[in-house]
Parts: structure tokens; sequence; C-alpha cells
């Protein structure tokens, strides 16, 4: 992971703004500037902003009227406006562990194409670089579908190369882990040990753990994992954060935040550091202790972070067959038996009795949910609780992956954000249709029917399961195919707009900030992202080639590319 920040903190400068930098007004013209205010397309010849807000945006003329004499010009050169891009859903303290640790899918120095290719690029890396504080070693970004064996490394096949200090391999989509001997051992972890419920522990052929830790079985291990401290955290923040900004991002989220890091994130000493806007979703794990503090105030800013909402997690990875369906994963389970069709990490008697206690309180339901059974039963604990769509309580059905086209209507009734995830169709799509079919793999992510049914999606990367890469979200929504040139789902494909909408006013309204930002329009932050070329006219298959020119938080530069 570290390895990963230094290479994006190279491609770019990072703008330190005079404290005065708001002063002023600064009118934007030259290029195309689209608003986003609406449904259709819509440009603008200039905007102005000041004091760290948009004050026009209409006809040049008319907003060299509006900047004033002494304003500062801004020509784009042909460069394309756009208001700045929000995240809908990522994990932004993943990108301050940057204390060490071996990312498997930038790092490797030669291809990785089986078990061999892990154990010799983990023990390279061992021998370059050591383990990490603490004596362990953290790899990331481990897929078992991209290896010849099709299956997790194991613990002897870790211990053959680190006998003698822990070793994790994280799994891509960071519902699981593999752990060594002395890892287990340091972990608590041994023969004897309870399978939590919502958990796996899998086994060898004799019986014994073979070091695969699944979902809730993961938190026994991770609990014991050395951590990086707050002075670490804090000398990372800058590097996360213009990871986000070189992305045009002006708006992140941690999408399951742990105690600890709700703590170091709204710490004075990070909220002078933070300049991205930052909403954080404190795991459901930690709930009686939020609400034993009645002082806790959600969707409030403070400088730039705030508690947005809970995060629910009902069932795990469809790439890692946890992910919970009505119908079985032709693979079997992770370990291979049949029928499987995965289960629920969180019984459904407990998720609406948590979820009742933060409804209570007023605060967001966020609820993780791939599977369409994890759906029912993120519904059916709506409905539960009473929700409509008239109330605008917005609970939010994170990646709602394999959704059936039955449940768009009940997400229209309860007034449910999908925050979709498009990237799925080009990393895993082929993986996919070896467990269900294509009828069911081409209805993931459906960003276009969902608008058809009236909803209000969003998409997201879900980092760093999949790269902090806008416009390759865009072109993923827009092109829906894998590396084998397989199209999931041709009818879900959504033009540049609606593409753009599920990066900008999708997210925005989900977090009720539809009126603070999104759009440029009168009033709202003036967070912009320069782009070299506009994607409305730019073809399908070049979307993911345009650049990020530069990173604007209200009103200050905040991220450049470099010359």
């Amino acid at each position: 992971m570290k390895a990963i920040i230094a290479a994006i903190a190279a491609s770019f400068v990072a703008i330190a703004a005079p404290a005065n930098a708001q002063d002023g007004a600064t009118l934007y013209h030259g290029g195309p500037i689209i608003t986003m205010d609406g449904d259709t397309p819509q440009t603008v010849e200039a905007a102005v902003a000041r004091d760290g807000r948009i004050v026009f945006a209409g006809p040049e003329k008319a907003a060299r009227e509006a900047a004033g004499d002494d304003a500062v010009t801004r020509d784009l050169k042909g460069a394309t406006l756009l208001p700045g891009f929000i995240d809908a859903h990522s994990h932004f303290t993943v990108a301050t562990m940057s204390a060490g640790g071996f990312d498997l899918r930038t790092g490797a120095r030669q291809p990785v194409s089986d078990i061999n290719d892990v154990q010799r690029e983990i023990r390279d890396y061992m021998q370059r670089r050591g383990p990490t504080p603490g004596g362990w070693t953290t790899v990331w970004q481990f897929d078992q579908e991209n290896l010849a064996e099709k299956r997790y490394i194991t613990r002897a096949e870790l211990d053959a190369i680190a006998p003698d200090h822990p070793v994790v391999v994280l799994h891509v989509s960071l519902h699981g882990a593999v752990a060594n001997s002395a890892a287990l051992k340091a972990a608590g972890i041994d023969e004897a040990t309870p399978v939590p419920p919502g958990g796996m522990m899998l086994r060898d052929e004799a019986g014994k753990l073979n070091g695969v830790l699944l979902e809730k079985a993961m938190f026994l291990l991770l609990a014991k994992m050395p951590q990086p401290t707050p002075e670490q955290k804090l000398a990372a923040l800058d590097a996360a954060q213009n990871a986000y900004f070189a992305e045009g991002y002006t708006h992140a989220q941690d999408g399951a935040t742990q105690p600890p890091d709700i703590a170091f994130l709204t710490s004075a000493a990070a909220r002078q550091r933070l300049r991205i806007d930052l909403a954080l979703l404190p795991f459901s794990t930690g709930l009686d202790g939020l609400l034993a503090n009645p002082d806790l105030k959600f969707g409030i800013y403070q400088d730039h972070v705030k508690l947005q909402g809970i995060k629910f997690v009902l069932d795990g990875s469809v790439q890692a067959r946890t992910g919970y369906f009505t119908r079985d994963y032709r693979r079997g389970s992770p370990d291979g038996h049949h029928p499987w069709h995965g289960e629920p990490i969180l019984s459904e008697v407990d998720f609406i009795a948590q979820a009742k206690k933060v409804h209570d309180r007023g605060w967001q339901l966020f609820v993780h949910a791939n599977g369409d059974a994890a759906i029912d039963m993120a519904v059916r604990g709506f409905d539960a609780l009473g929700i409509k769509a008239a109330d605008n309580r917005r609970p939010i059905v994170i990646h709602s992956q394999f959704q059936r086209r039955d449940q768009l209507a009940h997400y229209k009734r309860v007034g449910v954000g999908p925050a979709y995830f498009s990237n799925h169709a080009w990393y895993w799509g082929d993986v996919h249709r070896t467990n269900f079919p294509a009828e069911v793999v081409d209805f993931i992510s459906p960003l276009r029917s969902a608008r058809a049914a009236g909803l209000t999606p969003s998409n997201h990367s879900d980092y760093s399961v999949t790269p902090l890469d806008t416009r390759f979200m865009l072109w993923t929504s827009m092109a829906r195919v894998s590396p084998t040139g397989i199209v999931s789902g041709a009818d879900e494909r959504v033009d540049a707009y609606a593409a753009l909408q599920a990066l900008t006013t999708g997210p925005a309204w989900q977090i009720f900030e539809e009126d603070r930002k999104g759009r440029i329009k009168v009033g709202l932050l003036a967070d912009f992202v320069i782009l070299d070329k506009n994607p409305l006219t730019t073809p399908v298959g070049a979307i993911k080639a345009i650049k990020v020119v530069e990173t604007i938080k209200e009103g200050r530069s905040v991220w450049r590319a470099a010359d």
C-alpha cells in the first residue's frame, strides 16, 4: 500500500494554498463547463467562485460583471470544468495504512499467475524490505481467481517461505485473509477456536486449519495485527487525500470506520490536515459505544469531517463466494462443498434490532448487500422499521450488486439509494459467469434500470478493492465489458451524462448534500475538477484515457497534474 501512495504522489503537484486563497473572485471560462444541473446536459460559458462558493454560472459577459474588475481569470484553454467528484463508497483509512505492506497488484516484479509466483513475490519482498513494524508482513490484493489453481494460498505454503514471523495475505475483497502459523499463534487462533457466527475458518483434508479466515473469522486476526500509530497515520494523511484529489474527488468516504479511526480522523490534529470533505460510516460492531454517547452528532461537519451513518454488513463478497443468494453457486462454497448459496453475516433478527436503534436516533442506515438474498433481507429490515420514500430517510444499500429486477420497485417504495459498483463488470464479470447464469450476471449494477425506476444511484470504486480511478469507473459503467470482451448487460450501459451523474449528483443526494455539492450552481460549494477532454463528446473507448488536470476544493486549487 505504501508503494501505491508513493507512486501516486510522484505523479502530481499538491497545492498548499495560502490562507487568503479564497479571497476575491475567480472566473472560469474558455472551455466546456458542464453544470450537472438537471437530467439533461447543460453547459455554460463561464462560472465565478468567491469565498469558496459559486456565485455565478452563465454567459461570459455577465460572468465578468459578476466577478468584478479584481477577479482572477482562469482560461480553461479547451479543458472541461465539472463539479468535483463525490466518492460514494470506498475505504479512506486503507489509504492511510502506509506503514509497510506489499501490494500484489502493483508491487510484483514479475507476473503472478499461480501459487508459486505468489510465494516468490512475497519472499522477494521480505528479502528486500523485511517484516513490517511489530514483526508482521502484510500482503494486499490477493485474488485467487487470477491464479491457475483458482484457490487460496494456504497456511503451509506461507510457512514454507516465512516460518518465523507472522504473515497475513489479505483478499482483494477485504472480506478474507490467509494467515501463516506464526500469525495464527500471535492472534491466539488454534484448532479449538470456535468459528464466530457469520464467519468461516477453512480446513485442509486432514481437518486442520489451513489459515483461510473469511468474513467475521477474519476479525479475530485483524484485532491482533499491529496498526499504524496516530503519528504514522498523520504522516500518511496528506498522501491519502491527495490520492483522492488526483482522481478529481473533492469528497471521500470511509466505508467501515472502526473506533480508533473515528478517534483519529475527528481529532484536532487530523482535522487541521484534512482539506477533502470526508464522511465516516462507523461500523455497526461498535454501535453500543456510539449509542452510549448522547452528544454524538451525525451529518454535521467538524471542519472537513463528519459522521454520516452506521454501516451494516449483511453478506460477503461474490468473487470470494461469500455473498448471500437465493440460488446456488455453481462452484460451491469457498472450500468447495455443495450446495452453497452463501449465508448472512448478521442474522436478520439482529440486523433489525440494531437498525431500529440507529433509525430511532435519526441516523442514516448504510447496508452492505451483494447477493439478492442479502438485498431481500435489507428490504425486509427497512419494512420492519416502517421506512417509506416519503420519510426521506434515504437508506443506502452499498453494492446492490446482484439485484433482481423486482427489487427495484421495493427500493423505490422505501426510498433506497443504490450505491453500485460497475467496475465488477471488468474485474470479475468473467468470474461471476462461472457461478451464475448469464441473465443474472447481466443485471449487476443496473444503473440504467435504476434510473428508469425513479431511483438515484451512485457508482463507486470500493477502494482498495479496485483502484481509485474515476475515468475508469465512467468507462466501466458505459462499456460493462470484461477482459475477454464479454459485455455484462448491454441494456444496462449508460451514456456519459448518466455515468457522470453517478459520480456527482447521485452520491450528493445519497448523503443529503444535493444542495451543497455535485452541481455547478449558484450557492453551492466551489468544488471543481478540470478534465483534459469532455466526457460528453469523447468516444466510449477513450473515456478511461481522459486525464485529470486540476482539482479545486472550495475555490482553492488542491491538486494539479505535473507539467
